[in-house]
């Protein structure tokens, strides 16, 4: 195989579907568990998404590598309804803090559906027991500024274990464009086009709103391959509405 043969397997490229975006995030992550990643994060960040649906198509990711893993709810009311929707499967689903919800030697991994700011310092202590299990945080809304604050506490809370969560998979749908990180490709901007997607940037850490926004007004060298002169829908569609169907699908 040449090293063209490599690139070219390698090409990342925008999912279609809600579908296709968790099973691009289950294959970074096990990308990002087979290079020894320790604390990851998976997020598909769209704030009508449902952490139960998505975990359900999820966890299969841990069960292809064989792993002896726990899955994390915030409460037991969530845990007791993935057991019940699941089929009371044979791995444990527990809330985090719950009875019988320890961790123990032989797990392997560990799996947190939308931790919240309110179960932060639980998640970190229990973070801190897993050794060295593998922590994925599903969807985490963990940086609550009202939560955490933006003092001194919650620098700290951020120096100290935040900081530590590697963002293996993210995927942001914006104004014709998507902010994409797929583990171990960089953070990619891609615009929205008539043909279908353009990558536009790529940047090793994630890039801040005004980043975004110079990327897109076409302030900022593009990304290799990408094509300068692509036409623009300048409008949401595409990706967007296309998730937005598969959300009310799963959560009806």
């Amino acid at each position: 195989m040449t090293q063209d043969d490599v690139t070219n397997s390698a090409v990342l490229t925008v999912p279609t579907s809600l579908e296709d975006a968790i099973a691009q995030a289950r294959g970074a992550a096990q990308a990002a568990i087979q290079a020894g990643v320790p604390r990851m994060v998976v997020e598909l960040a769209y704030s009508e998404l449902k952490g139960l649906p998505v975990a359900q198509q999820f966890y299969p990711a841990l069960q292809e590598l064989g792993l002896v893993f726990k899955v994390y709810f915030p409460d037991a009311g969530a845990a007791a309804l993935a057991r019940r929707d699941w089929g009371n499967p044979d791995f444990v689903v527990r809330a985090i803090g719950e009875l019988h919800s320890e961790m123990e030697p032989g797990d392997q991994a560990y799996l947190f559906v939308e931790p919240s700011s309110i179960e932060v310092n639980q998640v970190e202590e229990m973070c801190a027991q897993a050794g060295d299990a593998f922590v994925i945080m599903l969807n985490p809304k963990l940086e609550d500024v009202a939560t955490i604050g933006i003092g001194y506490a919650g620098r700290q809370l951020r120096d100290r274990f935040l900081s530590t969560l590697e963002s293996v998979y993210y995927l942001r749908p914006l104004e014709g464009a998507v902010l994409l990180r797929c583990y171990p490709h960089p953070w990619q901007v891609w615009q929205e086009t008539e043909a279908g997607y353009t990558l536009l940037a790529e940047t090793p850490q994630k890039p801040s709103g005004e980043e975004i926004d110079r990327v897109l007004l076409g302030e900022t060298a593009p990304a290799s391959g990408a094509s300068a002169d692509a036409p623009v829908k300048g409008k949401r569609g595409g990706f967007l509405n296309e998730l937005q169907g598969f959300i009310r699908a799963l959560t009806q």
